[in-house]
Parts: C-alpha cells; sequence; structure tokens
C-alpha cells in the first residue's frame, strides 16, 4: 500500500463509467461523429465560467443549455423534451470491465473509497446504482453544496472536509487531466488513469501513479 494514503477519490465519468452511450445518443441527434467532443470541453468551459463568476446551475442545467448552444451550430432546435432524450443515457452508463474488479479489491483494505462529481447529486446517485458501483463506495458526493466545479481549489477542500481526511493522506483517481491537475495543485496525490484519448497535461506535474485501469491501479497499490 502506498505509504499514508488514507483515502481514494474517485471521479465517476469516463474514469469509472463509459460514456458511449451518451456520446452515440449526442453525435446522432447532432449529425457530427465528433459533435460530443465539442459538447463536453464546452460543458467543462462553461462550468468554469459559473465558477469563476460566483454564478451557480447544476451540472445539468448546463449540459442542456450547452447542446442547445450546439444544436445552433447545425442549424437545429429541440424542445426541452428532446434535450432530455437525448442526454437520457447519462443515467444509464456502464462500468468500464476493470471496474468492479478493482472496486473489490480495493473495499478490502481499510482505504476509505469516496465518489466525487461535478454531476446533479441525483443523477449521480442514479448512475452509481445503474451501473452497479454504489456498494463499492463510503460516500457519494456532488460538487453541489460548494457550488463551485472541480477543477476549483475549493471543491477539493469540500471533499476532503466531508471524508474527514488531509490532502496529504488522499488521492484523486481520475482519467482527466484537468482534474488531476487541479487535484495536484490543491495538495492531494494522484492517480492518472489512461482512459482511450485521455492525456496528462503537459504544463502540471506528473501524478503519483500512471495506470491504465482502476484493477491495476488496486494492484499497483498492494490490494
Amino acid at each position: 500500500m502506498l505509504k499514508n494514503i488514507k483515502t481514494l477519490i474517485f471521479d465517476v465519468n469516463e474514469t469509472l463509467l463509459d460514456l458511449d452511450p451518451l456520446k452515440t445518443s449526442i453525435n446522432e441527434a447532432l449529425g457530427n461523429n465528433q459533435a460530443t467532443d465539442v459538447w463536453f470541453a464546452e460543458l467543462l468551459q462553461y462550468s468554469l465560467v459559473e465558477s469563476v463568476t460566483n454564478t451557480y446551475h447544476d451540472f445539468s442545467e448546463i449540459a442542456a443549455a450547452i447542446l442547445k448552444m450546439n444544436a445552433k451550430k447545425y442549424d437545429k432546435e429541440f424542445s426541452e423534451e428532446e434535450i432530455k432524450d437525448i442526454l437520457k443515457p447519462i443515467s444509464q452508463l456502464e462500468a468500464y470491465a476493470d471496474v468492479v474488479e478493482g472496486l473489490e479489491k480495493l473495499q478490502k483494505t481499510d482505504l476509505q473509497l469516496i465518489a466525487f462529481s461535478n454531476g446533479k447529486p441525483s443523477v449521480l446517485k442514479e448512475q452509481l446504482e445503474f451501473a452497479g458501483l454504489s456498494k463499492y463506495f463510503d460516500k457519494i458526493l456532488s460538487v453541489d453544496p460548494v457550488k463551485k466545479y472541480k477543477p476549483h481549489p475549493e471543491t477539493y477542500e469540500f471533499v476532503l472536509k466531508e471524508a474527514g481526511t488531509k490532502k496529504e493522506n488522499s488521492m484523486m483517481v481520475a482519467a482527466h487531466g484537468w482534474d488531476i491537475t487541479g487535484a495536484m495543485r490543491a495538495g492531494l496525490r494522484t492517480a492518472f488513469i489512461q482512459r482511450p484519448g485521455k492525456f496528462i497535461f503537459p504544463l502540471s506535474q506528473k501524478p503519483t501513479i500512471e495506470t491504465s485501469d482502476i484493477l491495476t491501479l488496486a494492484l499497483e497499490l498492494g490490494c
């Protein structure tokens, strides 16, 4: 076990859950194979706009608003119901093949396991229940109470406080370079999960661990 690590904090979307069904839904609705990549990048962009301007709408609201914006690029317009249908797969995502076995190994240790997402609390819980992952976590937390989005420093302070742990004893596990960078700069240790198409930010320090999946992470932690 990596020395002094007591808490693992897991990002959810693309770290634990495969977004392919949502990507397919958005790409088909907008008629472009790259549509989801643009949508997700702008979702992150505008969530940070909310954070730095001290404004807050939940992640689902922002996701719908960005889809409306992106539809205009393709001369499309969707009703509120159509947008809900397009984004509906977000609550019906499967875990990557490595996740359950990896979490099972980690759960058998003394480590505290936390799920932590930018997502709306009700959506986050629905996601983890659908994927069968809720039972592996000691806490399931959303940024919603702090009204800021990762990678804002206050989000990591929030999760540490809720988990009752210290930054030097905690590790953020994520497949996103921006999340890893934010956590590192907030003083946490980090584990980067190399999901397809995901890379470390070159201007950031190297994460504590770089590995291919959750099962391999568990093995690297000595589980």
